[in-house]
């Protein structure tokens, strides 16, 4: 049985892993479903469908898996699918999907969402993302592996953020991201690349050279993107880090940050 502290309020159709504990005064709703090793602090929420991995710790007054702030949803049984080992730190918001986007949220594994972070309906977040204090992402937005988001940056509904990216302080995201930029301001701007992140996530300095080459070909060379584009995929079939600058470019929607 789960270790459910008796002042707490779990509904008979949630389902918790025999070793979940749940703190005093949080409610788990109906169509909750709870890994293993999962840690759920006091007075947090946690509404379904909703389905959370293994090990992920939930702090005090977070609200996980309720409805989507969105005036067009009408009551659907849309989704929240979380993965493994994800921390939720103090009163941030997880909000489920919408039948007229995805039908679902998704969070991936091994994240870290500081307190007052948000999460609207249908957006994607992969794997080893750290949301800062009071930092959102609008509707629809997609957050690829290793993203960092500093403190009160926003992110505009259905922008795409490429891999390794690190959005500054206050940066307000409009547009799409490729991989591995640093980017700042309001509206936001390419600055240069996260190589100190590269170094820590185990690239080589040839590597890094590598990116920060497609970066300068990108945006400091006066190249058009479609030239800026060849000239990339040229370099990238001997370099796969330049590579997925290329792979991103198919996914953009709201045009390239410039």
């Amino acid at each position: 049985m789960a270790n459910v502290d008796p002042r707490a309020i779990v509904s008979p159709e949630a389902e918790l892993a025999d070793d979940v504990v749940v703190g005093p005064y949080s409610i788990i709703g109906a169509g909750v479903r709870i890994g293993a090793g999962t840690w759920i602090g006091p007075h947090a929420v946690i509404n379904g469908p909703t389905t959370i991995g293994r090990d992920n710790r939930i702090w005090q007054f977070a609200s996980i898996g309720d409805a989507p702030q969105d005036k067009k949803y009408a009551g659907e049984p849309t989704r929240l699918e979380i993965g493994d080992r994800n921390v939720f730190r103090e009163c941030c918001t997880i909000n489920r999907g919408t039948v007229t986007g995805r039908g679902v949220t998704t969070i991936g594994s091994d994240g870290l969402f500081m307190a007052y972070s948000h999460v609207a309906h249908d957006c994607i977040v992969r794997d080893r993302v750290i949301m800062s204090n009071c930092t959102a992402l609008a509707g629809h937005v997609e957050i690829d592996d290793w993203v960092i988001l500093s403190g009160y940056a926003a992110v505009h509904q259905f922008c795409k953020i490429g891999a390794h990216v690190f959005l500054a302080n206050n940066a307000a995201v409009t547009r799409d991201v490729p991989p591995y930029l640093m980017v700042a301001g309001s509206p936001a701007e390419p600055v240069t690349i996260n190589a100190e992140g590269l170094k820590r996530r185990g690239f080589s300095a040839e590597q890094i050279a590598n990116v920060k080459h497609g970066f300068k070909v990108l945006y400091k060379s006066g190249l058009k993107l479609a030239e800026a584009t060849a000239e990339l995929e040229k370099l990238g079939r001997e370099q796969p880090e330049v590579q997925a600058y290329v792979d991103f470019f198919p996914r953009v929607t709201r045009s390239l940050i410039r």
